[in-house]
């Protein structure tokens, strides 16, 4: 759309400051239910947040431009809710990862185990293994990721398939990371080769942008992308109910500091004349003289649809941020936190600005969780404001 002039900005009360799910979400909660025109911007050129899928013209794989994204959840309304836009795949998610030009399940498993070590142990042999291998350690009290990882599967495990993946992740060792990071990597003793254990899971049909596109498809939703807010910010309704999901500490000018965020980037590589390239949606890959984490094949997640060209990978890399980079991951060292901390008292004391989404929060939030606290922020702050 053409872009709006200032007298056009102060006709909205609702202004969503990102178009992934968390604006998303409530900018169409509020043009719905509450009947309200709502403003959408988004500094980026489509609607869509890091789940922006777009359609690879050589190959005519969708891809996921930002990195795999598969929709997963325990929540029944979240579920109901993302259903209203699209219907989903059965894709059910499994990751596996090349150590030393040989390829294991991962998350952790008996399989994995079993291969690795060269041996057949049952599931009710595990525990005990593990038992012998985490107490040559000693560590009863894991004070940082490196402990926390050595202490669930032992040391080679954690060398093997933690390690050196960590290090080009985070950019750092691992005895600088949270322990908190590894909640959201399981270890398993049976044969349990899924990356997700949530009852609802799968991959919109149609691709993730047109479950956007249906979401803003209401008459009281205008979007603007290509549109920085700090730009336009003097000229908005004052009175105006901003929704903000960037980073919290850019909207305070970095007053307390930059947040330690990481970051990724993409090296794409269409194959029109390869047919699988890896056999599996994702590859990680463990070795630290590897440089990219893991490679994504994105025609897997969409069994099916009819065969296609080719295939299109995404090989990707992770690093550091400064100021002018989109930030995906929050490091949440200690003094993250209490710069975190200050920034949140900055944030309570805004009349006008609700803060929300992964970069609004800094937290680490799952598609279905962002819907979940868009849905929250919703009925407890904005319905009956």
């Amino acid at each position: 759309m053409n872009a709006l002039s200032k007298e056009d900005y102060k006709q909205f009360d609702y202004i969503v400051v990102g178009a992934g799910f968390l604006g998303t979400t409530l900018a169409e909660l509020i043009s719905r239910i509450l009947d309200r025109k709502v403003l959408v911007i988004d500094k980026r050129p489509h609607i869509g947040g890091n789940c922006y899928s777009e359609i690879d013209p050589v190959t005519d794989v969708e891809c996921h431009v930002y990195g795999s994204h598969i929709f997963h959840t325990k929540s029944k309304e979240v579920w109901g809710y993302i259903r209203r836009f699209s219907a989903f795949n059965h894709y059910r998610h499994k990751v596996l990862t090349c150590f030393q030009d040989r390829v294991y399940p991962m998350p952790i498993n008996l399989e994995t185990i079993n291969k690795f070590y060269n041996i057949c142990l049952k599931p009710a042999e595990i525990e005990n293994f593990l038992k012998k291998e985490t107490g040559r350690e000693g560590i009863r009290n894991p004070q940082n990721f490196e402990e926390k990882a050595i202490s669930l599967v032992g040391r080679r495990l954690y060398e093997a398939f933690i390690k050196g993946y960590t290090v080009k992740q985070w950019g750092t060792s691992p005895v600088n990371l949270p322990a908190a990071i590894l909640n959201r990597i399981p270890v398993r003793t049976n044969y349990n080769d899924g990356y997700f254990d949530d009852p609802y899971q799968g991959i919109p049909i149609k691709g993730y942008t047109a479950i956007f596109k249906e979401m803003l498809q209401n008459e009281n939703i205008t979007v603007q992308t290509n549109t920085d807010f700090f730009d336009i910010r003097s000229d908005l309704n004052p009175d105006a109910l901003i929704l903000y999901s960037g980073p919290i500490d850019r909207f305070f000018n970095f007053k307390y500091g930059v947040l330690g965020w990481r970051t990724v980037e993409f090296e794409k590589q269409s194959l029109p004349d390869m047919a699988d390239f890896q056999g599996t949606a994702v590859m990680n890959y463990a070795d630290e003289d590897i440089p990219y984490t893991r490679a994504h094949e994105f025609k897997h997640y969409h069994p099916e649809r009819k065969p296609l060209k080719g295939t299109t990978i995404y090989r990707e890399f992770s690093k550091g941020v400064s100021k002018a980079d989109d930030p995906y991951y929050p490091i949440n060292t200690v003094e993250d936190k209490k710069m975190l901390a200050r920034y949140l008292e900055l944030a309570e004391a805004e009349k006008h600005v609700l803060f929300g989404g992964r970069l609004g929060t800094y937290s680490y939030l799952d598609m279905d969780q962002t819907i979940k606290s868009a849905l929250r922020i919703f009925e407890m702050k904005i319905k009956n404001r």
